[in-house]
């Protein structure tokens, strides 16, 4: 019989440690490690399953040859499939994450009904859900008649035994990979050993039979995937499904992708009915606009090939506190902090005794460094009180020295710009070429300062119209 011996993995970082500390050496956190024992280094990998063999040669080729698209499974549900980058590819193996009650279980089972109804053979299998909770999501999604298999189990040995009887499944979807457990493995279910293990057999089976393999994964309190991050470098594809609970819509955003683009994002909107498709998430995000109010910026951002307009929401208000304010929702804190000394080095604009309050429209998330200009003319417009112009758009990076960079796909921003009524915008100098529509009478400044110019300007003039 192989000696037991125990080892202290990081349920953070899965780094494994020969004794206990307090805290982990790789990933810096505390309090992660947590004791399991192994049989002879059973768990520890593919390798370990086998006796030591001597290696074969395996054949070298060049780079050039032919290439083959890599065969799809198309669900019909649009964002879904511009998400995963055209539906979900055969022998691929996908992570999806998210918070608990986002919505993960209802798209894939409303993915799980679309695909079985084409003819495919679907399994679905639930570790947290009994079967009846399963049916009584597809009756109120109007999905209980798609022939799709289930099953609650969360032995990873009897689910493969499962699914090989018969018919190869097109999509195995495991909801969720934390609640697996393999007799490969000691430790307790959720834990680094038994979630890489199990992981490991599922794209396993998928590699080897060709079926798609969809993983559902628990996030964390920072929004991370919970588990070693190995898992993410194990699969083939991590989508992240987000949202806000007080908003009705959610994100499906791909930040992994093998097969395809890694920048898409899919919107759903959450109904009683389950989810619907929002094919045009700019009017989404514009819905509840109110176009007089100062402090208020469009900005005409990207997402992967889709260019989205999302509404910058700034309040400047005088503070009473030694330290100011700075609060943001939506965007990077940090950019913020350089955007206000930019204006303040660069252009004269104080904000020393002022609280900021900054918050992108609708619960959406901005990474794109592109609405510098956004959130800066929001900024100054809630400082002077001055609403910017309802039909402009504004996008922009802003560099340390108070100059106005241009960003990328500028010919695309202005195009939806220009489909949902906006009449003009503020651009860097030195975009690509803009042929025609509101880019021809685009106001493009150079410095910083010239925006906040203009702005201020509107003030001056107003005062002349008044006297």
């Amino acid at each position: 019989m192989a000696k037991s011996r125990v080892q202290f993995i990081c349920q953070n970082c899965g780094t494994v440690h020969q004794r206990w500390a307090g805290k982990c050496d790789a990933c810096g956190e505390w309090n992660t490690l947590i004791e399991e024992g192994t049989a002879g280094g059973i768990g520890s990998g593919p390798a370990s399953l086998k006796s030591a063999r001597k290696g074969r040669a395996v054949a070298l080729t060049t780079l050039s040859g032919d290439i083959e698209d890599a065969p799809r499974i198309a669900s019909g549900i649009g964002e879904l499939d511009r998400a995963t980058g055209g539906g979900f590819v055969r022998g691929s193996a996908l992570l999806v994450g998210g918070d608990p009650g986002i919505g993960k279980s209802t798209l894939l089972t409303q993915a799980a009904a679309a695909l079985a109804n084409q003819g495919h053979r679907i399994v679905y299998v639930s570790g947290e859900e009994a079967v009846a909770q399963i049916r009584l999501r597809a009756q109120r999604l109007g999905a209980a008649s798609a022939p799709v298999e289930l099953a609650a189990e969360t032995n990873v040995e009897d689910i493969l035994a499962t699914i090989a009887d018969g018919k190869r499944p097109d999509l195995v979807i495991i909801d969720s990979i934390q609640t697996l457990w393999t007799d490969l493995a000691d430790s307790a279910p959720g834990t680094v050993t038994q979630v890489r293990a199990a992981a490991q057999a599922m794209i396993r089976y998928a590699k080897s039979t060709g079926a798609a393999v969809v993983l559902v994964g628990h996030v964390t309190k920072e929004g991370q995937i919970a588990g070693p991050r190995v898992v993410e470098h194990m699969v083939d594809a991590v989508l992240y499904f987000e949202g806000e609970g007080g908003h009705h819509f959610r994100i499906l955003r791909t930040v992994k992708n093998r097969f395809g683009p890694t920048d898409e994002i899919g919107v759903f909107e959450m109904s009683d009915k389950g989810l619907r498709e929002v094919a045009n998430p700019s009017e989404l995000f514009l819905g509840e606009r109110h176009a007089k109010s100062p402090g208020a910026a469009v900005f005409a951002g990207m997402e992967g090939t889709r260019p989205v307009l999302v509404e910058i929401q700034a309040l400047v208000a005088p503070s009473s506190l030694g330290t100011p304010r700075r609060a943001v929702v939506g965007w990077d804190g940090a950019r913020l902090s350089m955007i206000l000394a930019v204006l303040e080095a660069h252009c004269g604009v104080r904000f020393g005794q002022h609280d900021v309050y900054l918050n992108v429209a609708g619960g959406y998330r901005i990474s794109e460094p592109a609405a510098d200009l956004a959130v800066a003319a929001a900024l100054v417009s809630s400082l002077t009180g001055l609403a910017l112009p309802a039909d402009c758009v504004y996008f922009g990076e802003i560099s340390l020295s108070g100059a106005v960079r241009p960003v990328a796909h500028a010919q695309q921003r202005l195009k939806e710009s220009e489909k949902l009524g906006f009449g003009s915008a503020v651009l860097p100098v030195g975009s690509e070429e803009i042929a025609g529509g509101i880019g021809a009478g685009a106001f493009q400044p150079t410095e910083l300062a010239d925006l906040v110019t203009r702005i201020a300007g509107t003030r001056r003039g107003r005062a002349t119209e008044d006297e």
